[in-house]
This record gives C-alpha cells, sequence and structure tokens, in this order.
C-alpha cells in the first residue's frame, strides 16, 4: 500500500517481473476492502498514507483472526530503530526501507512466502499499499 504513485509503480513493476500478481491501494482503507475481497500471499505496507497510516491499517488488519498469518511488510523511509520497533509492535513480520533495493525486496519475499505452497508463484497475490 503506497500513496505515492512513482513508489507504487516502481515496486509494482519489480514484483511483476519476477511474476507476482500485484494489487495496490492508495491507502490503508481500500486496503481493508480489497483483503475482505481477496487472498494475498504478503502485504507490503507503506506508513505514511492519507486517511489511514500504514500503522493504522496494520492494527485494524491484525485484529481479525483471518488475517492473523499474513505477512506484513513495512516499507517506508522511515528507517531509524524506533520505526521498525513501531511497525513490529503494530503487527508488522518485517520492515524494508525506501528506496527500494530490489534484492532486498526479493529476499524479504522469499522469506515471508513460503516456497512450498501448492500454488504457483504467479497466483500468489501481493497486496501493495501506497
Amino acid at each position: 500500500m503506497e500513496d505515492n504513485e512513482i513508489n507504487q509503480e516502481v515496486a509494482a513493476e519489480l514484483l511483476r517481473d519476477v511474476g507476482f500478481n500485484v494489487d495496490v491501494a492508495a491507502n490503508g482503507l481500500i486496503a481493508l476492502e480489497r483483503l475482505n475481497n481477496n487472498a494475498y500471499a504478503l502485504v507490503l505496507m507503506d506508513m505514511q498514507m492519507p486517511e489511514m497510516d500504514g500503522i493504522e491499517a496494520t492494527i485494524a488488519i491484525r485484529q481479525n483472526p483471518r488475517y492473523a498469518q499474513l505477512p506484513i511488510v513495512a516499507m517506508t523511509a522511515n528507517v531509524m530503530q524506533g520505526d521498525r520497533e513501531r511497525c513490529l509492535q503494530a503487527g508488522m513480520n518485517d520492515h524494508l526501507g525506501k528506496p527500494i533495493e530490489p534484492e532486498e525486496l526479493w529476499n524479504k519475499l522469499l522469506h515471508w512466502i513460503p516456497v512450498d505452497s501448492p500454488s504457483p508463484r504467479n497466483d500468489r497475490r501481493i497486496g501493495h499499499q501506497y
């Protein structure tokens, strides 16, 4: 989930290039709506978005037991240790700094999305909130 359109396109293109289906939500409210209508392998969550930021969206997501195991990775320019801790306390699983480094993004995907999943990689959906 990402509110900056350029960042949205960069991240989405990186993910599509390696075979993922990508949905983009401009804010946390849209992300929650999409989560209720789709199944995702992972959510990349921006921290600073209009209407509902990444922390608020993550807390709302984690309140639903259906999403208890859904990996949520913060994708943010806020890279200080305190920022990382806030993300983890809100219920995110990991933290990825901006600007996006493709290799680091790939490593996070490999870590959080099981490779032995019965569905092929290109059937996995990633929710990207900007």
